[in-house]
């Protein structure tokens, strides 16, 4: 499980950037729109996620209850904000998937620990 948090980790960071730029682009897109929708304002959320639990997997890897705790709370609140909320912002459902995974691997982790 070690490399997993590693590999997720560094993938996790990577894909907060370009969620970020993508969120951003859907944001204007609904301001214009004006249709009401909040993909962007969520992908920005999940984005941030996705940062805060990259650094978290990484500095974690090692193995501890703790970190695999706050990596299950943090990708989860990730991929319930994705999905409650991504609107015609499709793409949002496939970031939110890694969230799911990323939080599933966790609780495996957790669990495997023990």
């Amino acid at each position: 499980m070690k490399t997993w948090k590693l590999v997720s980790g560094i993938i996790s960071i990577v894909l907060f950037a370009f969620v970020m730029f993508q969120s951003c682009a859907a944001g204007i897109s609904n301001s214009l729109a004006e249709n009401g929708e909040s993909g962007g304002s969520a992908g920005l959320i999940v984005a941030i996620i996705l940062l805060a639990g990259g650094i978290v997997s990484i500095a974690t890897r090692n193995g501890s209850k703790g970190g695999n705790i706050a990596l299950i709370v943090l990708f989860a609140l990730g991929a319930l904000c994705g999905f409650t909320m991504a609107g015609s912002y499709a793409d949002l459902n496939v970031w939110a998937a890694w969230c799911l995974i990323c939080a599933v691997f966790a609780a495996v982790s957790l669990k495997k620990g023990q």
